[in-house]
Formats: C-alpha cells, sequence, structure tokens
C-alpha cells in the first residue's frame, strides 16, 4: 500500500524477544503499514538463553528498508525506538560484540542471585536501583562472567544491551535510555546516574557502560540509512515503558503485555520500593515512574506446548481455541507455568513448571485451558502489590495475546475488572512514536480507541478466586523441592 498524497507517518520500532517490529503509524495512532522479523532464541546449555546481537541488527535493518519501500517516497517524519530489558553484550573497542546477547530469560546467574539473598544484601540493592535481585538482572549477569568467563569478561571495552547496540551500529556512540538504565539494577534510583557503590562491586566503572540518556533524546545522521540522514531518530524507552504510554496514562489503568514474557505495570507520579520485593519500579520521564512486575512465563509457555509437549500440527489459533471447550477451572487442573523460572512477585530463578491434579477424564483441551489460566493467575500475582498502591479501574491488554479472546475473558473473571484492547495492540510501538512526538515538541494524539471490552462475571470470578488461592499453596507447598 502507498500513501496518498502527503499523508505523514511516524515509524515505531520495537525491539522484542523474538522478532523486530517497525510500524508506520499516522499520527492518531492507526497502523498504516507494518514489517516484522523474527528470529531465534539460543540455549547451548540448559538455563542459557542467547541471541545474536548482529542477526538483531539485521532484521531490525530489513525491517525499515522494507517500510520505507512500501511507503516510498514519503519518509517518516521521525523514528523512535523500544526493546526489551535486560540484555547484556560484551563488546570490543571497535564496537564487535564478543559475546552473545544474553537475554531477560537467561537463569545462569541464579546461583549469584541466590548468593546475594542468603547473605541478606538483596533489600539494600533493591532500595538503591528499583529492580529486586534475580538472575535476569544484568548486574548479576555481570558478576557471572567475571567469575565464570574472566578473560571475556576483561576483553570487554563496553557492556551493553541490546538497544544501545543497534544505536552504536546507527551513530557510533554509546547511549542508554534511562528507562532501559533503570532495569539493569545498575542506575541508581535517586541520582538517574550509574551507581558508583554498585559498580565497584561488580569490578567495572562508568567508562564500561552506556551514557545514560533521556528517553526523549533526538539523534541524526545514521551510517546505515543516508535516505534519513535529516530525520530524527529518538531513543525512547523500554517496551514496557512505551506500552503504559501507548495504551494509556490515565489513573486507575493497568496495562497487562503478554508476548514471550508477560508484564503487569502502572505509571505512578512517584517512586514506590516495596517493603517485599515483589515490583521494580523504573523511572520513565517528567516525574512518571513505572511500577510493575514481570514473569517470564507468557506467550512462550503456550509455543512450548503447541510445538514441544503436543507436537499439535493445528494452527496456534485453533490449537488455543480448543480451551474453549473446557468450563472455568480446567476441570480442578492447575498448571504453575514456571518453565523458564519466575521473576515477579517469587523472584525464584529455579521454580520449576507443575501440572497438579492430572486425571484420566483430562484432555489436551483441559491443559490447553489450565496453561491459560496459570499464566494469568502469575499475573495476578503480580498485579496484588501494585493494586496495593494505586485503585485500578480497568485493565488494558496489549501484546499478541490481544488477540486471544478466551484469554481475555479469562482475565477479566480472574481480575474482576474489564478488559479494553485498544485498536492497535502493538502499543510499545506507538507509545515510542508518542515518546518521539513529545521530543520533537509535537502534540501527541492521547486518546485511545478501544476496539473490544471484557466484561467480568461474579461466578466465575469466584471459581478463580478458590483457584488462584489453590495455585499460590502448591507453589508454596513445592517451592523447596524445586532446587
Amino acid at each position: 500500500m502507498g500513501l496518498k498524497g502527503n499523508m505523514e507517518y511516524f515509524l515505531g520500532i520495537d525491539i522484542g524477544t523474538t522478532s523486530v517490529k517497525s510500524i508506520a503509524f499516522s499520527k492518531e495512532g492507526k497502523t498504516l503499514c507494518e514489517s516484522s522479523i523474527s528470529y531465534p532464541i539460543h540455549h547451548p546449555l540448559p538455563d542459557w538463553s542467547e541471541q545474536d546481537p548482529e542477526e538483531i541488527v539485521r532484521a531490525l535493518v530489513k525491517t525499515v528498508e522494507n517500510i520505507l519501500h512500501e511507503l516510498h517516497p514519503q519518509l517518516p517524519i521521525l523514528l523512535s525506538f523500544c526493546s526489551a530489558m535486560h540484555s547484556l553484550i560484551a563488546v570490543d573497542k571497535k564496537g564487535m560484540a564478543i559475546s552473545p546477547s544474553i537475554i531477560w530469560a537467561d537463569n545462569r546467574a541464579a546461583a549469584i542471585s541466590a548468593g546475594i539473598h542468603k547473605a541478606n544484601r538483596a533489600k539494600v540493592l533493591y532500595e538503591h536501583t528499583g529492580l529486586p535481585i534475580h538472575a535476569m538482572s544484568p548486574f548479576c549477569k555481570l558478576l557471572w562472567l567475571k567469575e565464570n568467563q574472566k578473560e571475556l569478561f576483561d576483553k570487554a571495552y563496553k557492556f551493553v544491551g541490546i538497544k544501545e547496540y543497534v544505536f552504536y551500529k546507527l551513530f557510533g556512540v554509546y547511549a542508554v535510555d534511562v528507562s532501559v538504565a533503570s532495569a539493569t539494577g545498575l542506575l541508581n534510583a535517586g541520582t538517574l546516574q550509574w551507581d558508583p557503590w554498585i559498580l565497584e562491586q561488580i569490578g567495572i566503572t562508568t567508562d564500561n557502560l552506556s551514557e545514560v540518556v533521556a528517553v526523549d533524546k533526538i539523534f541524526y545522521s545514521p551510517g546505515i540509512f543516508p535516505v534519513l540522514q535529516n530525520v530524527p531518530f529518538v531513543v525512547g524507552g523500554s517496551d514496557g515503558a512505551m506500552a503504559n504510554i501507548g495504551s494509556s496514562e490515565e489513573p486507575g489503568s493497568l496495562v497487562i503485555t503478554v508476548g514471550t514474557s508477560s508484564a503487569a505495570r502502572v505509571i505512578l507520579n512517584r517512586p514506590y520500593i516495596d517493603p517485599g520485593m515483589r515490583t521494580f519500579c523504573y523511572y520513565i520521564n517528567h516525574n512518571q515512574w513505572l511500577l510493575g512486575g514481570a514473569s517470564n512465563n507468557g506467550g512462550i509457555v503456550l509455543q512450548w506446548l503447541h510445538e514441544n509437549l503436543f507436537h499439535s500440527e493445528k494452527a496456534v489459533t485453533d490449537f488455543l481455541n480448543q480451551a474453549s471447550a473446557v468450563g472455568p477451572g480446567s476441570e480442578g487442573l492447575i498448571f504453575l507455568p514456571y518453565l523458564l523460572g519466575e521473576r515477579a512477585p517469587i523472584w525464584n530463578a529455579d521454580a520449576k513448571g507443575v501440572l497438579f491434579g492430572v486425571q484420566f477424564s483430562h484432555s489436551q483441551a483441559s491443559v490447553v485451558r489450565a496453561s491459560l489460566e496459570g499464566i494469568i493467575y502469575c499475573i495476578y500475582g503480580i498485579s496484588q502489590a501494585i493494586m496495593e498502591q494505586s485503585e485500578i479501574l480497568n485493565i488494558y491488554a496489549t501484546g499478541g495475546f490481544a488477540r486471544n479472546e478466551l484469554g481475555l475473558q479469562i482475565m477479566a473473571d480472574v481480575f474482576s475488572l474489564p478488559v479494553l484492547v485498544c485498536e492497535t495492540v502493538e502499543n510499545s510501538a506507538w507509545g515510542a512514536v508518542k515518546c518521539g512526538m513529545m521530543a520533537l515538541g509535537m502534540e501527541a494524539f492521547n486518546g485511545t480507541t478501544i476496539s473490544k471490552k471484557y466484561f467480568p462475571d461474579a461466578g466465575i470470578h469466584s471459581v478463580y478466586a478458590k483457584g488462584f488461592l489453590k495455585f499460590q499453596r502448591l507453589y508454596e507447598l513445592l517451592k523447596e523441592e524445586f532446587i
């Protein structure tokens, strides 16, 4: 499709866990054109989850080229970015990756994290940074590299995340936006700069890290795209922060994203450090903080069921739809979906998946339904701490899961709250564009077009309230057996 006349468009680029998406939006947030390229996660050893950063750069470049070709000769007004958090790449002085990208799902630093908790050091680190101590934290990953790959650790010139790696390829500078930096466990939550006390514990200095910049920092003249020399590139933020901005910044709006992983987040006008260390708190911009928690186990659990457990020939949509033949509560089946350990609210990298209560009468459909319910129980557990700090009126569902009607109805019934789906489910990319508009002093469109609403059923909520308590009890009873 081409653009008629001189219709302007804005390009949002979402560097996700399993794909990069470049999406052209109108100024009202309507999707005009999109390009997506997937890439794999490699697991060379148990608990390891890595990606090839060069493969991700190539995918990003290709998706942008696809949009430029599709909408030729029109150029975007701006490009703005968001990315998954917690990735770690060691680079040399030439800016070349000398390690894979160690992503959020990587659990190799689990013993490091456990040791910090055992030594009662976790809380003081959390209070400094707003990030609970867990294997996914770049802080723990750096300690692991220092202990286990000392030669690589010493050889590294910089330690960066995937968006920083992309920006170096584009502009030859190392810059990290403050919302991504907040998720490293290395940034002081008060000063919003790298914390010297924490860096000293790892044995690195600020010279080994990127410059921390605001989410509205503008760059020009990308080497890879000569045609975009005069178009502003805005650094943007983390996928989580941008998803909230792209959905609703209204008070009482809980944004739930289920993609490969899942998360629940709310924007506050103040920082909050949870006494129980259940939640993260990241700075975004202009007195906005993101309070929330993420689960390792979202859509990746459904993918595992589809491909690895059942080796289903059905299309993914049909595979998931069979769960609608099973009633709420999955006929007594409870699924703890901790296939990749877990982050919030239990922060246990050793947690394992459990299918409890299996009987002869259960079917594939029962297991699929129990998995959907288990994923949403995880998100509900995360949300308990958030709902203590903010009265929640509506849930905004984003990510690929926002296309799953049964899952959205289960979410409404578990939470006993309305679930709203925006017309644009790619809210992270749209949030990045809104951030870019604000960076250029443009009026960002704040209206949200709701395409669907799901309302809770009080009777079904009572079934799920009992199911959730059982879900929690099972974890508590079994957690010592996971080690």
